[in-house]
């Protein structure tokens, strides 16, 4: 049986606004008695000043002062509910003095917007929910904010993107303090995937513009309907009715990106959705996406998603069985 020595006690930072999903996902791996597999276990605190109300419907009693954050061994933040607002001074300086006293902290979700009001992502590799990360990125421009990623392991920082990545972190904490086979154990008995391959791209979609107000607003439906074809930015140009120089300074402000990155983007969204809902193989789903050959969709999409279509296609089906 698999001992730790110095990784035991996992302390839960809440207060006010803390989003109970995150909260939950982190309890249930280190707060529910697995001496069987690792002994000791990790002894799980949470720990805020007072009743503290979620994002949602649930008021908890924490075991504990915010004090005690700096006498744990890992602290983690749960997902913070509104970006917008500042997180309790209380509760950021809690953190931050953790951290200066030896502690590991870990962020869930948007809870990495406490770690860089702490200042502990500054010069940091972070990430956090794929639709804040933008956010994150402008209100700490010295942090190093990527959203393609499940999780950023920065040693004693960690930071995971959104909901179900909660999960993908705590588990990886499991595997740094017991190694791979108890967090294999740990994600069996939980019904989810140990490890799962690639990262937030994979379920990013991109928003559209309103096609009545927008000079490119139908120009999307119509390349959405004709994504089977060799579409080049000519052909994008003159269905906007503008030159190529002009459609490339209207995809930069709308999209953040090129026409043909767009429309790559837009092939391999079509090419995952096609995965999940059908059979079809990936030569025909190639095709159908104007990808041309299986070669050609699969060195893309790996690149852009960050696995396989066939891994894709296993691990969404999974998904669903579960």
């Amino acid at each position: 049986m698999h001992t730790i020595s110095d990784m035991s006690t996992i302390a839960l930072a809440v207060a006010d606004g803390i989003l109970h999903f995150e909260l939950a996902v982190a309890y249930e791996v280190f707060g529910a008695d697995r001496s069987d597999l690792a002994d000791p276990w990790y002894e799980t605190v949470i720990c805020g000043r007072g009743p503290v109300r979620t994002g949602g419907p649930f008021r908890l009693e924490p075991d504990d002062d915010l004090d005690r954050l700096a006498r744990a061994d890992t602290v983690i933040v749960p997902a913070w509910a509104d970006v917008d607002e500042d997180p309790p001074a209380d509760l950021v300086d809690a953190v931050r003095t953790a951290y200066e006293a030896g502690v590991r902290v870990a962020s869930l979700c948007t809870g990495a917007f406490v770690l860089a009001a702490a200042g502990l992502l500054d010069g940091r590799r972070a990430t956090t929910h794929w639709a804040h990360a933008e956010a994150l990125a402008a209100r700490y421009p010295r942090v190093e904010v990527d959203p393609g990623v499940l999780y950023v392991d920065d040693d004693r920082v960690l930071t995971s993107a959104g909901k179900a990545a909660a999960m993908d972190l705590c588990l990886h904490l499991v595997r740094r303090d017991h190694g791979s086979a108890i967090a294999n154990a740990v994600a069996r008995r939980l019904v989810v995937p140990p490890h799962r391959a690639g990262g937030q791209a994979q379920f990013v979609t991109m928003p559209m513009p309103d096609q009545r107000n927008h000079p490119l607003g139908a120009l999307f439906p119509w390349a959405l309907e004709r994504l089977h074809l060799p579409l080049t930015v000519e052909d994008l140009a003159r269905q906007a009715n503008m030159s190529s120089r002009n459609l490339s300074r209207h995809f930069r402000s709308t999209t953040g990106t090129t026409p043909l990155r767009w429309l790559l983007t837009q092939r391999i969204r079509r090419a995952q959705e096609l995965l999940e809902t059908t059979g079809d193989s990936v030569d025909a789903i190639a095709e159908a996406t104007g990808m041309g050959t299986g070669t050609t969709l699969r060195r893309h999409f790996n690149r852009t998603v960050g696995v396989s279509p066939d891994g894709y296609r296993r691990a969404f089906r999974r998904q669903n069985v579960s």
